[in-house]
């Protein structure tokens, strides 16, 4: 009855093929290895694995032996491939080349027992955060702006975050990007995050390249604008009050001459 089922699910994967593709990603210079989850009916065949359609490798089953095409696909696994006993195929020091399918066979199947989509990353470098001197030009001494630049990468996300809330992000398919961020004041953690689906890379701005809003501290523009402000209140009381001094005087000068022409009526006469 076991070998009966081992023979009819056999069967079904050698009519039907693989029902779904596994996706394997790694970083360029790893090792990754495919496993097939062969049954032992399987293992005793010869299998066969291609690299999208070029056979790269060969395993005899019961005999354990295997042949691999070094000089097939133009020769980039050289010396690279391996063959378990259990019909896994190892790829040792990964490059970016080596994304693609892979897909193995039975020799009694025409299609597929299984396929492997595989994507190889490069390394991730770390992102540099510098001041944007563009945009300090042009902006107001208390502003800050920032570029977080990343090289030699693709196919990765470039992000600036603030604290764990995401600000804003780009993909960057080249080699070579970089995204700018503007403050005027630093008032939470910020960082620059480069990352693809298996590995990220972070940098943390540091908060001497701009001031903090929680310092205390106050922008030139600001404190010009509160001495002008204090200035004009200052003028403009000063003026006040003279003006009002000035009046006071008058008024009592009318009094004075009032006063002296009812107490003597000839006195304007005489002088």
């Amino acid at each position: 009855m076991i070998i009966y089922i081992y023979l009819f699910s056999w069967s079904l994967a050698g009519v039907f093929g693989v029902d779904s593709v596994k996706s394997v990603s790694v970083t360029e210079g790893d090792s990754v290895r495919l496993n097939p989850d062969l049954t032992e009916i399987e293992r005793d065949e010869e299998i066969t694995w291609k690299y999208n359609t070029i056979m790269i490798a060969k395993t005899y089953g019961k005999d354990s032996k295997s042949r691999f095409y070094e000089g097939s696909a133009d020769g980039r696994f050289r010396d690279r491939l391996k063959l378990d006993q259990t019909g896994s195929l190892i790829i040792t020091n990964t490059r970016i080349t080596d994304s693609g399918e892979y897909k193995v066979f039975s020799k009694t199947s025409e299609t597929p027992l299984n396929i492997f989509s595989l994507t190889v990353y490069a390394h991730l470098s770390v992102p540099v955060i510098s001041r944007d001197s563009s945009q300090n030009s042009s902006s107001s001494s208390s502003s800050c702006s920032f570029l977080c630049s990343v090289v030699n990468v693709s196919d990765v996300s470039l992000s600036w975050y603030k604290g764990n809330s995401l600000l804003f992000s780009i993909s960057v398919s080249d080699l070579s990007r970089s995204l700018s961020l503007h403050l005027e004041c630093l008032d939470d953690f910020y960082s620059c995050v480069v990352n693809n689906p298996i590995r990220n890379q972070t940098t943390h701005l540091n908060t001497d390249l701009c001031q903090t809003c929680s310092d205390g501290s106050v922008s030139p523009t600001v404190l010009i604008s509160v001495a002008a402000g204090f200035l004009l209140i200052v003028a403009a009381v000063g003026i006040f009050f003279i003006w009002r001094k000035h009046r006071k005087t008058d008024q009592e000068v009318q009094t004075r001459d009032r006063e002296i022409t009812s107490a003597d009526p000839t006195f304007y006469k005489k002088t």
